[in-house]
């Protein structure tokens, strides 16, 4: 496995986990040049589906293109990586269950904001507010007021921080 920081092609795996959906072994490495340790993930690799993009437009999926969006709204959110990976796994879960080649973004984009809507209100708005392509602050101030108006349960999250609070 090559180094990140060193692009050395030598490494010795101190640690394996398989993930609590146990469908992907994680391992924790050490590179045999510099030292540096690095995690990598191993999961079998499915058939190809694809994504139906807003313009028609047709690409592999790609599930580091999930991960990447629900890190961006994530940011500075109190949530660990292992989190933002399981979301991440099962939305590729759902997706490839579905039996489908071919599924729209549209439908992803739902997918993650279900998830994030139930597990952070922050980085719901923040996804939302990116996917949606608001055009003015009415749509931004109706999307928040759905969340204010239901008042969601609280996310394991905040009934954790609360709890820690009294």
């Amino acid at each position: 496995m090559k180094c990140p920081y060193c692009a050395f092609l030598e490494s010795k795996v101190l640690d394996s986990r398989v993930t609590d959906d146990n469908t992907t072994v994680r391992r924790r490495r050490q590179c045999l040049s510099c030292s540096s340790r690095f995690t990598t993930y191993e999961r079998i690799e499915d058939p190809a589906f694809f994504v139906i993009k807003k313009d028609e437009r047709r690409e592999r999926f790609d599930r580091s293109k999930i991960f990447n969006g629900i890190l961006k709204a994530c940011e500075k959110r109190p949530i660990g990586m292992e989190e933002i990976e399981r979301i991440v796994s099962q939305i590729e879960r759902e997706i490839k269950n579905s039996q489908e080649r071919e599924v729209s973004t549209e439908v992803i984009g739902h997918q993650i904001m279900e998830y994030l809507k139930d597990f952070d209100h922050v980085a719901y708005v923040r996804f939302a507010s990116v996917y949606k392509e608001f055009d003015d602050i009415t749509g931004f101030l109706e999307l928040v007021g759905t969340l204010t108006a239901k008042k969601a349960p609280e996310s394991p999250r905040e009934s954790e921080q609360a709890a820690t609070r009294s």
